[in-house]
């Protein structure tokens, strides 16, 4: 995924299928075989090789079973892995939503998923594992104007069952920056924004959760720029991961110096503010919707 366009063609990997992509890497570079050794023992080009590595296409458990063995694995370690494989190879399930959500958005999900840490910075709207539906429904109305109801709602459902995630048990960190011209930005109405800034007070107070707010008063700083977010995960063989979108595609970044970049560009941000005056900002704006 290093520094990868993702178009309407892509993929997307499940987590798991990036772990073991990285393990399969591991492995051969432990047995000093090279991509065009390994690309021999299953008559294919290296480039399949580096495509399996980086989880760009399935774990053929044919050829996981050979590359194992040409590494010198034991059989106890190759039945293991293959099972793996075959377990990564299911979809996930936001499969189910692939008609209205672009294939590179489902990378999103995906890594969304699996991570243990997510931090996000937000110029426009509200962050979507946030959303109402009220005000999730007035987004996407926006973004998507030609969708059919029927079309709409299915957006609307998948944006709402993400944010299961921070329901789970061992749910993991969520830090969001916003500006406060995403609070200014109507969508769906006076009642429907009460009920969103309601939302985020109710979220700021979980213990696994930080919302804060960047004031007008800051004036220009470093991340006014696109929206992004920042993905940590606990296996070590995943490296941390940024994804950032424009408006017709989007970005992902995983070379430590543009992560480093946007991870400092996040902590200054939330420099910009506090807790306490990010709630005490929101309901003030509460009352604006009143």
């Amino acid at each position: 995924m290093s520094d990868a366009r993702s178009g309407a063609g892509t993929s997307a990997p499940t987590v798991l299928r990036m772990i073991l992509g990285r393990r399969l890497q591991d492995r051969r570079l432990g047995a000093d075989v090279s991509l065009d050794d390994a690309a021999k023992a299953l008559r294919v080009t290296s480039l399949t090789i580096r495509r399996l590595e980086k989880a760009e296409v399935a774990l053929k458990p044919l050829y996981v079973e050979k590359l194992l063995q040409t590494y010198g694995a034991g059989q106890q370690e190759v039945d293991e892995f293959v099972e793996l494989a075959e377990r990564a190879n299911e979809p996930g399930w936001w499969h189910a939503y692939r008609d209205v959500v672009p294939s590179w958005f489902t990378a999103y999900v995906s890594l969304e998923s699996g991570a243990k840490t997510l931090r996000t910075y937000e110029p426009q709207y509200v962050t979507g594992l946030l959303q109402t539906p009220g005000y999730a429904r007035a987004v996407l109305r926006g973004g998507f104007p030609n969708d059919s109801e029927e079309d709409l709602e299915r957006r609307v459902d998948l944006r709402l069952r993400r944010q299961s995630l921070l329901e789970k048990a061992g749910a993991p960190t969520l830090w969001v920056v916003m500006e406060e011209a995403v609070l200014h930005r109507v969508a769906g109405g006076n009642e429907v924004m009460r009920e969103q800034i309601e939302r985020l007070l109710e979220v700021s107070e979980l213990e696994h959760v930080s919302v804060d707010i960047v004031p007008f008063s800051a004036g220009a700083h470093v991340g006014a720029c696109a929206p992004f977010t920042y993905f940590r995960f606990e296996e070590p063989e995943l490296p941390d991961v940024v994804y950032s979108e424009i408006l017709s595609a989007s970005v992902y970044l995983d070379q430590r110096s543009d992560v480093a970049t946007h991870l400092e560009a996040h902590n200054r941000m939330s420099l910009l503010t506090s807790s306490a005056e990010s709630r005490a900002l929101l309901q003030r704006m509460r009352k604006e919707y009143s």
